[in-house]
């Protein structure tokens, strides 16, 4: 089986992936939390913080054929209330671990001849909406990085393509949807008229990371709802 690397499984979109992942591929899951999920023999597990601990110690995989980094944040202010530390804590978690992760991983990434790299942006990257301009802008430079690195790497068959979602009902959503009442109103702003599922997201990472993306490399793959490209 294939070796599939993913940073960040503890919660939401990442915990729905290693779910449906496992058993398929040979899984490194790293994440900051402890969390129930029998694993198969096939899948290793490490309690990791991918900002702060040393990628050295842990035991990857020579060949690496997928890598799936999840980690994100919601960070709603006005712009006058959001500060340079929130914009630098926002870029940190979106931006520069996802750097770190693709820097140090990148040897093995090469060694597999065919990998398949999947990033997370954001709907708000697209369309303008108040309040988003510390994550806007972070999940804005991941869609740089997808492309840019896209780009260099395609002549070595590293694919890396990234996926956008409008909101949806994980843990890091909460304060967004804790009453039935935000939620309906945030079903209202969709076309779709419904929020986003973790395990709709989980599917289309496997996909990205499947042969049936091949020919994928550099896109931003919006799964909202269709509110970056509808208006009713």
């Amino acid at each position: 089986m294939k070796n599939i690397v993913l940073v960040g499984t503890g919660k939401g979109i990442g915990n729905e992936t290693l779910k449906l992942l496992s058993g398929k591929y040979n899984i490194t899951s790293l994440s900051r939390s402890k969390f129930d999920f029998s694993h198969n023999e096939n899948t290793k597990h490490y309690e990791f913080d991918a900002l702060k601990d040393d990628f050295s110690s842990i035991e990857f995989p020579e060949e690496i054929h997928g890598l799936v980094y999840f980690p994100g944040s919601i960070n709603l202010k006005p712009f006058n209330r959001l500060t340079l530390d929130d914009f630098k804590n926002d870029f940190e978690i979106n931006v520069l671990g996802a750097i770190k992760t693709m820097q140090f991983l990148l040897p093995n990434l090469k060694k597999s001849h065919d990998s398949s790299i999947v990033l997370f942006s954001t709907v708000a990257a697209k369309i303008g909406m108040p309040f988003h301009a510390s994550v806007a802008a972070a999940k804005s430079a991941v869609e740089g990085l997808v492309k840019s690195f896209a780009a260099e790497y395609s002549s070595q068959n590293i694919r890396c393509n990234a996926i956008a979602p409008s909101l949806t009902d994980t843990s890091l959503a909460q304060g967004l949807l804790s009453t039935e009442t935000k939620k309906t109103s945030a079903a209202e702003r969709h076309p779709l008229k419904r929020i986003g599922d973790p395990k709709e997201m989980a599917e289309i990472v496997g996909f990205l990371l499947s042969p049936g993306s091949s020919w994928m490399t550099g896109q931003i793959i919006g799964i909202d709802g269709g509110m970056s490209s509808l208006k009713l």
